[in-house]
């Protein structure tokens, strides 16, 4: 499974972590970026990790900034990416089972790094539930 993960300059401490976690774990990724503390914009990285999903090069994403709401807002422009905002293990989980999001959006100035570390696990780890919530998935359009 290939994860693609990136972040701006607020979130790149946290996503060099993360990447170190990945490695650890020979879970294989593609770092799009940024790769220093430099001012940058995050909709250019938000977007590399989103359309890396939505062409199906990663199955995932990993995307990070400050808050995370820039980057989230981002990622859920592009055609059939579902970015979740999460802040708790349980919303990592709920974001896979019930939502089938492919990208996770951590606010890097909210968590901990063994916070963002459970995210992942999870994230990663669980499945999509289908059901009912392929359902209420499904009612989601890519365009209005």
């Amino acid at each position: 499974m290939s994860i693609a993960i990136g972040s701006d300059h607020a979130g790149y401490p946290l996503k060099s972590k993360l990447v170190e976690f990945l490695q650890h774990n020979n879970i294989e990724y593609k770092d799009m970026g940024t790769f220093n503390e430099d001012q940058v914009d995050y909709p250019d990285f938000a977007f590399k990790v989103a359309k890396a999903v939505s062409s199906g090069d990663s199955k995932l994403g990993v995307v990070v900034c400050g808050t995370g709401l820039g980057v989230s807002i981002m990622a859920n422009k592009v055609r059939g990416v579902r970015a979740a905002l999460c802040c708790s293990e349980y919303m990592a989980q709920m974001a896979r089972a019930h939502n089938n999001a492919n990208v996770l959006s951590i606010p890097a100035r909210f968590v901990s790094l063994q916070q963002a570390l459970g995210f992942i696990e999870i994230f990663l780890n669980t499945k999509f539930e289908g059901g009912r919530h392929q359902t209420r998935v499904e009612k989601i359009p890519t365009k209005c």
